[in-house]
């Protein structure tokens, strides 16, 4: 790159993770990093630099370019707030999807289920843009944003198990948690941060709701909202797609069973 100030624009553009600023005419050089992308991602690269250039006689500073705030320990209140959303999400409607004994819905239950699952989410991101803001001061950054945040990631993960549950029955719901939480969770880029994730964490952690989620939590608190086009329309897609096939296999099954059933043979 072409200069400090275009590391810098990088950094906070979350292009990059960090720069080594090379000084030709001193020893020591200067590592910018942000720790509000992650703690354990910029104190490994501080570690790694010195080491790496302790043999060449040169020093490392250390520049935190978006730091983390000192009521945020470790980076990862951005995480440990998404997933709260996540498991409001998916209890919600597990408890919705088997309110009635667990029976397919019809297409007006679909549109109620829905209807509370949207409600239940403007509560719940409400909810934990306040206490991660206002009340523990944990995550800086606009209680707005973080609300309008909260409320889509808890009702993407929540029209996930209606809609499953719509095709699959019952499992549905064990599907969706399966997504979510057991492959969602170590993806998501909370304690590790995805440049530090294996390959294959790496790659389905930014498609699934926790990963998207505790990426735009961490632009919205330290990147000044950059770089969260991608994630948010990932959330958008889990959110359409949830109720676009939560009606559709209503809207189905209403039609097979208003159907006659064929006329037999004589």
């Amino acid at each position: 790159m072409a200069d400090e100030a275009t590391a810098r624009k990088q950094i906070l553009n979350r292009d990059i993770d960090g720069a080594l600023v090379i000084d030709p005419a001193g020893t020591t050089d200067t590592l910018l990093a942000a720790s509000g992308g992650g703690t354990v991602l910029a104190t490994t690269l501080e570690r790694y630099l010195t080491a790496l250039e302790a043999p060449q006689k040169r020093g490392v500073k250390t520049v935190d370019v978006a730091p983390a705030s000192s009521q945020d320990f470790d980076g990862l209140s951005a995480f440990y707030l998404v997933v709260g959303w996540c498991v409001g999400g998916y209890l919600c409607a597990s408890i919705l999807a088997i309110s009635t004994g667990a029976r397919p819905a019809n297409p007006r239950r679909a549109v109620i289920r829905l209807i509370v699952m949207a409600l239940v989410s403007i509560v719940g991101g409400l909810g934990g843009a306040v206490i991660v803001g206002p009340i523990l001061d944990a995550l800086p950054g606009s209680v707005l944003a973080f609300w309008g945040l909260g409320t889509l990631v808890t009702f993407a993960v929540g029209a996930a198990p209606l809609a499953l549950q719509a095709i699959f029955g019952i499992i549905g719901i064990g599907i969706a948690i399966l997504l979510v939480v057991i492959a969602g969770n170590p993806s998501a880029g909370g304690a590790f941060p995805l440049p530090m994730l294996p390959p294959f964490w790496q790659t389905i952690g930014p498609a699934l709701p926790p990963g998207a989620g505790t990426w735009t939590a961490r632009s919205i608190a330290y990147f000044k909202g950059n770089d969260t086009t991608a994630s948010l329309l990932v959330l958008s897609a889990w959110a359409a797609a949830g109720i676009a096939i939560t009606l559709g296999m209503a809207w189905l099954r209403r039609k097979r069973e208003g159907e006659p059933p064929p006329a037999r043979m004589p």
